[in-house]
C-alpha cells in the first residue's frame, strides 16, 4: 500500500471502509471477523508529482462518510461518487457528481439523518465546500447539491495556498464545523509563512439557515447557488471562529457537544497541543504532547480519542522519528487527558474505531524499500514491524473495555492485519 487518505467505520454493518488509492478503490474490511471483504473500484487512483511523489490534490479516493448502505467518497477529479453498499461491485457506484472544480472532493459529514452532506473541495484556490441533499435511508440515490460554500476573501484569501480540512456535524447546536488551518488577522498583524504565524479557524454553517446568494456558479450544465460565509457571529453561531494556537486538520465530536481538532504544526509551525472546544460555549481546553493530527475520531464505545498524529514535525512528508514520529494518540474524552501514544508507521494519518467491538483500525502504508511503495513510503522501520511484512497493512487495536479496571494496560496490537488476503487488496 504506497497512498491512502480517509478511513470510516460502520458499526451496525461491522465494516470498515478506507480510501486506498494504490488500487484506485474503497477497500471493505470485516470488523466481526477482521478479513478482507471487497474492493470497490472505478476511482481515479495516485497521480503523481513530476519528482515522483503523490499529488494528493488530484488523487483518488480520498473523503469517505457511510450512513446505512449508502457511502459517499471523494475522487481526485471533483466528483463525489454515491455507492451502494448492498449493491454487487459492478453497479455500486450509483451516482458520480461534479463539483464544478480541478481538484479533490476530500473530507466530508453526513447530519444525523443522512440526509445533509458537506464536503470539503480543499485544493481548490480559494477552497470552498459542496452542500448536497444526501440519500439518508433511502432506498435508491438521489444525491444532489445544494449550494458551494465558500469563504470570505477576506478571512480566506486567493492565492495563499490555503485549504479548508474536515468537516464534523454537531447535533446539538445542528450545525456543521469545519476545521480550516490558517486564516488571515488571526492575530492581527499575522501572515500565513510568519514570523507570526496565523492561526487557524473553524468554519460553523447552518445549513437550514445559509446566507442569501448573491452569485451562482454553472456545475455540469445546472446553475448552483453560491453562499459567502463571513466572520463569526455570536448571535446565530455561524461563520469563521477565531482559534487560539491552532491550525487544524482532523475534527470529531465528542461528548458535551466538544469538538476535538487536530492542531498540526505542518499548518502553523508554533502549534504545540491538540485542542478541545465546545460547540455552545466556545469554551475550550488544550491538551498537550499531542499534535500533527490528520483524521481524528471519537469512539463512543470506550469514551475516548484517538488520534493519527503523524505530523508533529511539520515536515510534508510526515515525520520519522525520532523526530516527532508518528503515533496513534489516546485522549479520555471526559477529562480531556492524555492517556498514551502509541508508534505508528511514518504517513499514518487515519484513524477510525468500531464503537460496538472496541477496535481501532488504523492503515500502514509499506516502506520505501518495496519497489511497489518506493517515494512516499514509511522510511522507519516501525510500520513494517507492525505489519509483518512490507505491503503495508491496516492495524487493527483493541481496547478491553471491560478489563480497564483491573490496573492493566490492555491496548494492544491484535496482531490482526489485513494485506494481500486473496491478492486482492495487494498493493500494484
Amino acid at each position: 500500500m504506497r497512498s491512502f487518505d480517509i478511513s470510516w467505520v460502520n458499526p451496525d454493518r461491522a465494516e470498515y471502509y478506507l480510501a486506498e488509492r494504490s488500487n484506485a478503490a474503497i477497500v471493505v474490511i470485516d470488523t466481526r471477523h477482521l478479513t478482507f471483504k471487497r474492493l470497490i473500484g472505478g476511482f481515479v487512483g495516485i497521480k503523481n508529482n513530476a519528482n515522483g511523489t503523490v499529488n494528493n490534490n488530484i488523487s483518488g479516493p480520498d473523503g469517505v462518510v457511510t450512513r446505512g448502505r449508502w457511502l459517499y467518497a471523494g475522487d481526485g477529479d471533483s466528483t463525489l461518487k454515491v455507492i451502494d453498499l448492498d449493491a454487487p461491485n459492478a453497479s455500486a457506484i450509483k451516482q458520480t457528481i461534479k463539483t464544478g472544480g480541478t481538484t479533490r472532493v476530500d473530507e466530508m459529514a453526513l447530519n444525523t439523518g443522512g440526509t445533509l452532506l458537506l464536503a470539503a473541495n480543499n485544493a481548490e484556490d480559494p477552497p470552498f465546500g459542496t452542500l448536497f441533499s444526501a440519500n439518508g435511508n433511502a432506498g435508491t440515490s438521489a444525491t444532489s447539491i445544494i449550494a458551494r460554500i465558500v469563504i470570505d476573501n477576506a478571512i480566506v484569501p486567493k492565492g495563499e495556498g490555503l485549504s479548508i480540512e474536515q468537516p464534523v456535524w454537531e447535533p446539538r447546536t445542528q450545525r456543521f464545523y469545519t476545521s480550516v488551518p490558517q486564516i488571515a488577522n488571526n492575530p492581527s498583524g499575522c501572515t500565513f509563512g510568519g514570523p507570526t504565524f496565523c492561526q487557524g479557524g473553524l468554519l460553523i454553517v447552518d445549513p437550514n439557515n445559509l446566507p442569501a446568494s448573491t452569485s451562482t456558479v454553472v456545475i455540469d450544465g445546472k446553475s448552483v447557488p453560491v453562499v459567502v460565509i463571513k466572520a463569526f457571529d455570536a448571535a446565530t453561531n455561524t461563520g469563521v471562529f477565531k482559534l487560539t494556537d491552532c491550525g487544524p486538520n482532523g475534527a470529531t465530536v465528542g461528548p458535551h457537544a466538544n469538538l476535538l481538532l487536530g492542531c498540526t504544526p505542518q499548518n502553523v509551525p508554533t502549534n504545540r497541543s491538540t485542542l478541545v472546544i465546545n460547540a455552545v460555549s466556545k469554551n475550550f481546553a488544550n491538551i498537550g504532547n499531542i499534535t500533527g493530527s490528520d483524521e481524528v475520531w471519537f469512539n463512543e464505545g470506550d469514551g475516548r480519542y484517538y488520534t493519527a498524529s503523524n505530523r508533529a514535525c511539520g515536515k510534508p512528508g510526515g515525520c520519522p522519528a525520532p523526530d516527532g514520529g508518528a503515533v496513534l494518540g489516546v485522549i479520555d474524552a471526559e477529562t480531556n487527558l492524555l492517556i498514551e501514544k502509541i508508534p505508528q508507521g511514518q504517513n499514518s494519518h487515519s484513524v477510525a474505531a468500531d464503537s460496538k467491538r472496541n477496535l481501532i483500525f488504523i492503515p500502514q502504508v509499506g516502506p520505501t524499500s518495496n519497489p511497489a511503495v518506493g517515494i512516499g513510503g514509511d522510511t522507519t522501520p516501525v510500520g513494517q514491524g507492525i505489519c509483518g511484512s512490507d505491503n503495508g497493512c491496516v492495524a487493527v487495536y483493541q481496547h478491553d473495555v471491560d478489563r480497564a479496571e483491573d490496573g492493566g494496560d490492555h491496548d494492544r496490537d491484535r496482531g490482526d492485519r489485513d494485506h494481500d488476503r486473496g491478492g486482492h487488496d495487494r498493493d500494484r
